[in-house]
């Protein structure tokens, strides 16, 4: 992180960008409003030109974080731009203006959160089948696996009608068998 490229965000994307430094990164976080805004500040006053992705994260009743990583060429540095849509009506203003290659992204997930960017040119499934319903990548999505066939392993050791299973002894990678190792004071040689 080069001195003074988180003060330049704050100036850039304007007093409403909450900008913390992380894990050795840049993150703004901002309110969905100004999604396109930051979006648009983040690539011409940082010159972050480079869109590397864009996904969401399931906060459960918070609703959903939708996360965009943009990159600096010139300066080798990233920006994460973040805002969060509500669960009830999880809508968000498409980024393809600002970045073509959010396009796939936004299809993406949308088909997996079930966010709408509004705006898109052409919100159509991309990886699921037509007739596919649900998102799956929801925290309350019911995966169709559990829901036909019972889980068959206990989650805990123990949880099982069977009991826990013992395991099997074995010795640590690289020990060739029970006599290697030191011996104690007048034991036998090998």
């Amino acid at each position: 992180m080069s001195p003074g490229l988180a003060e330049l965000a704050v100036e850039v994307l304007g007093p409403d960008a909450v900008v913390t430094e992380t894990f050795g990164g840049l993150t703004a976080e901002v309110p969905p409003s100004d999604w396109i805004d930051a979006l648009t500040r983040a690539r011409v006053g940082l010159g972050c030109h480079f869109f590397d992705w864009l996904s969401a994260v399931d906060d459960g009743d918070d609703g959903f974080r939708v996360v965009a990583h943009v990159w600096s060429l010139d300066r080798g540095e990233g920006l994460i731009v973040s805002t969060r849509v509500p669960r009830a009506a999880p809508a968000l203003a498409t980024a393809t203006p600002v970045y073509r290659g959010a396009n796939w992204h936004e299809r993406e997930t949308h088909e997996m959160f079930g966010i709408d960017f509004v705006g898109h040119p052409n919100l159509v499934p991309l990886l699921l089948p037509d007739q596919f319903v649900g998102h799956p990548l929801r925290k309350d999505f019911v995966l169709a696996a559990r829901a036909a066939k019972p889980w068959p392993g206990a989650k805990e050791p123990g949880e099982s009608e069977h009991g826990a299973p013992s395991r099997r002894k074995t010795l640590p990678p690289g020990v060739p068998g029970p006599s290697w190792g030191p011996r104690p004071p007048g034991g036998d040689s090998p």
